[in-house]
């Protein structure tokens, strides 16, 4: 048998030798890597069904990224081929998805997959198989602790306690409440929310989860306003805070509102209408309205692809998620090492201060996949706008140097 073994490596030796330098290189080469083509496949999970669908904005957004590289050759003759799959906002289905896209599209990572609790599902999956998850649009806690998985997003807990931050110090409330999607994004919100809170010897006026599908606010509003809560921070989707913002109007509860930066959106103002008015949002990216060659290519080239969705922070997120991987896998490309998911890894890690579409200084290092590290605050104006109502600021130290998970 080893006699056999040695002749047969000899045997392969010799002919990957005679192999052109293309063909050789392709052996070298992760799942997703074809040298001949110079492409690389990538894909993600996204809900066309169940409770968010307008989440497809991003997926949209993300897609026409690939698609402006591709056609401003900004990966040197390489193309990004994009592979998505429903996964109807299921984390059970996210990895279903997942494992469909590795075993049966041979991808070479996940690229700005939708969802927080969906991407944290898959980080098993993806640790069995060694695929690099890469802009997960998302913010919990867990998705910064593995290796493999590099998120734009801040962790939903640096977010919740930027927006506690304002409310304390600019707003001067008293009285503060969260409101909280319990799944990884509501709980992760809650921890940063809770280390502020008790960093800073205070109190939450309330803290109430709801579920993601939930439509009707009424009774935690009720509670809300037994509280006498100031200020109401909530952690979830467009169309939970716009629910909320009825309920309040329904029964007369009158407060300052905040919510996280993806929130602050045309997609909220067409379901919340004039009720969104006065509303603070914490955000980690530059207005979309900037006067940024990244940001511009943004609001070019989304309408040509996607004429209906509409042209928000949003959006602008799922833009900014798929310039992520553009600019690793630039990085690779320039590393001249072999195109492997390691190597990816390997050079990711070596990213400083980087610009990624809408973000800026965006930095990974081993053991520190924090990417954005600082938020400014935007507030929903009458006249349709998101106007900056506080410039950007690292993260409160307390809570950005603790350990959230």
């Amino acid at each position: 048998m080893r006699r056999r073994s040695f002749i047969t490596t000899g045997t392969a030796v010799a002919a990957s030798a005679a192999l052109p330098q293309w063909a050789q290189a392709q052996q070298q080469a992760s799942p997703g890597i074809d040298v001949a083509s110079k492409t690389v496949t990538v894909g993600a999970f996204t809900p066309i069904t169940g409770p968010v669908p307008f989440y497809t904005v991003l997926t949209h957004a993300a897609e026409a990224c690939f698609k402006w590289a591709n056609e401003t050759n900004a990966l040197n003759g390489w193309k990004i081929n994009y592979i998505t799959y429903d996964d109807g906002y299921e984390p059970a289905r996210s990895v279903a998805v997942t494992k469909r896209l590795v075993e049966e599209n041979k991808i070479f990572a996940l690229a700005a997959p939708t969802g927080t609790a969906q991407s944290v599902a898959v980080i098993p999956y993806a640790k069995e198989v060694g695929l690099p998850v890469i802009g997960p649009i998302g913010g919990a806690t867990a998705l910064f602790s593995e290796r493999l998985v590099f998120p734009l997003l801040p962790d939903y807990g640096w977010s919740a306690a930027a927006n506690l931050d304002f409310a304390l110090t600019d707003l001067k409330a008293s009285k503060v409440a969260l409101l909280w999607e319990n799944d990884e994004l509501g709980r992760s919100a809650k921890r940063g929310f809770d280390l502020y809170m008790e960093a800073n010897g205070k109190q939450a006026a309330e803290s109430i989860p709801f579920e993601v599908r939930n439509t009707d606010f009424t009774p935690h509003v009720r509670k809300l306003a037994n509280a006498k809560a100031e200020v109401v921070i909530l952690f979830g989707s467009n169309a939970n805070l716009a629910s909320a913002l009825k309920a309040a109007e329904r029964v007369g509860f009158q407060s300052k509102w905040m919510a996280p930066f993806f929130t602050a959106d045309p997609t909220t103002r067409k379901l919340a209408g004039d009720l969104l008015n006065g509303t603070y949002f914490s955000s980690w990216l530059m207005p979309v309205g900037a006067d940024d060659a990244e940001i511009k290519a943004y609001r070019e080239q989304v309408p040509k692809l996607y004429p209906n969705d509409p042209v928000g922070v949003f959006g602008l997120n799922g833009w900014s998620n798929g310039a992520l991987f553009v600019k690793g896998f630039k990085m690779l490309l320039d590393s001249g090492k072999p195109l492997t998911r390691a190597n990816l890894v390997d050079v990711m890690e070596t990213m400083t201060n980087a610009t990624i579409g809408g973000a800026r200084n965006v930095s990974y290092k081993a053991g520190d996949h924090r990417g954005a590290r600082q938020e400014a605050i935007i507030q929903a104006q009458a006249d349709g706008s998101f106007k900056l109502v506080r410039d950007f600021r690292p993260y409160p130290a307390n809570v950005f140097d603790a350990k959230l998970a």
